[in-house]
């Protein structure tokens, strides 16, 4: 996978406009995002609106030395995709919950002074495969201003890799980024070389945890035998799309010696992290950047089964809304773990939109060129 310059972001909205600053402190997120204090004059706000198949969410936030420092953010479960893989098109009451989550977001972004040359809004796999995908789109813009740019899987798993970059271990000759969404699963092998990591090539299956949830219901009955067995056909599902796997297959041998390692970037992961850390609620300070070895996947996925849908939908750090869709993270991320042999994943709580805001930052930082009168130019 080469590298490749980013399109022009089309991301904006009608209904921003330019409003006096003020002065937010920053959320509860620390890590890649937290940097040193500003320098004179304060930075000014970006944003990143990432619309999925299962979530939409929004991350408003204020350059800083180390990278960015968090403002104002929002997530919210729309499953956009609900019932596309067998219709083809986006369903009416989806529709509905994601304009509704994006109007949110529009009234945000206004409510924090972005700038609308300063918000890159983009969907993924729901809007790329719905044949009703565009029409959602442009009704998206009349209604709220926001202008959504329908990104291909190339740049959804580049940007996900560079919103997870500083979470790779520097001694590691090789890392496998796993990007688990809801629509399809994107991941990205890339080496250790003498200038850093380098692609090694990328694929996107058209396998999430919607879609695979939907393929596979959960048995009412049965026992653990039956579940089992139903957890199984979506770890072989899963197998079977990512077999085919474009790289040099000798990197699966780093993998396989200990020399390379997974970063998983989902809620599919962070909430298998919850899981086996024992939380009685979510806390992102614990979760993003932890290390689990591949047994306490499986440790975490098999409490998982035993909860069943009611015990699952109690527990804080999974709820309702993703009580029917947890597992069939696990079993992808249970395939992933089969097919390139790892005893180390670490997770990861951020991916795209950290992708979208430190490229942006990152564009906006270079030195501009200027034309002369002679129409030569100069930095």
């Amino acid at each position: 996978m080469k590298a490749r310059p980013m399109p022009e972001t089309a991301g904006g909205a009608r209904r921003l406009r330019s409003q006096p600053r003020r002065s937010d402190g920053p959320r509860a997120r620390d890590g890649a995002h937290a940097g040193s204090g500003a320098t004179g004059r304060e930075a000014p706000l970006y944003g990143a609106l990432d619309l999925g198949t299962n979530n939409c969410r929004l991350l408003i936030a204020r350059p800083a030395r180390d990278g960015f420092r968090v403002v104002d953010s929002f997530s919210r479960i729309v499953r956009l995709g609900e019932g596309l893989s067998r219709t083809g098109r986006l369903d009416e009451a989806a529709m509905e919950r994601a304009y509704e989550a994006l109007t949110l977001c529009s009234e945000r972004l206004v409510r924090r002074g972005v700038e609308p040359d300063r918000l890159m809004a983009v969907a993924t796999q729901a809007c790329r495969q719905a044949d009703n995908g565009a029409g959602f789109i442009e009704r998206v813009r009349a209604g709220t201003g926001l202008r959504l740019r329908v990104i291909d899987p190339i740049e959804e798993a580049r940007l996900s890799v560079e919103g997870c970059l500083n979470l790779f271990d520097p001694a590691a000759e090789a890392v496998l980024v796993v990007d688990v969404g809801g629509g399809s699963t994107e991941l990205s092998w890339l080496r250790r070389s003498a200038s850093g990591f380098v692609s090694e090539g990328w694929m996107s299956a058209p396998i999430g945890v919607v879609t695979l949830a939907e393929r596979h219901p959960e048995p009412t009955g049965g026992g653990a035998a039956a579940h089992a067995v139903w957890y199984e056909a979506m770890v072989a599902d899963m197998s079977a799309a990512i077999a085919g796997a474009p790289v040099d297959d000798a990197l699966r041998g780093l993998f396989a010696s200990g020399r390379g390692h997974l970063v998983g970037t989902s809620g599919a992961i962070t909430s298998l992290a919850g899981i086996h850390l024992g939380l009685r609620r979510y806390q992102r300070n614990l979760v993003d950047g932890l290390w689990m070895t591949r047994a306490d996947c499986e440790a975490a996925a098999e409490r998982l089964k035993a909860m069943g849908p009611v015990g699952r939908a109690a527990e804080s750090c999974i709820g309702p809304d993703r009580a029917d869709l947890v597992l069939a993270g696990a079993a992808i991320m249970a395939a992933v773990q089969r097919a390139w042999p790892s005893e180390r994943v670490r997770v990861a709580d951020r991916g795209l939109r950290e992708g979208l805001l430190l490229r942006r930052m990152r564009e906006d930082r270079k030195p501009r060129r200027r034309r002369r009168r002679g129409g030569r130019r100069e930095d």
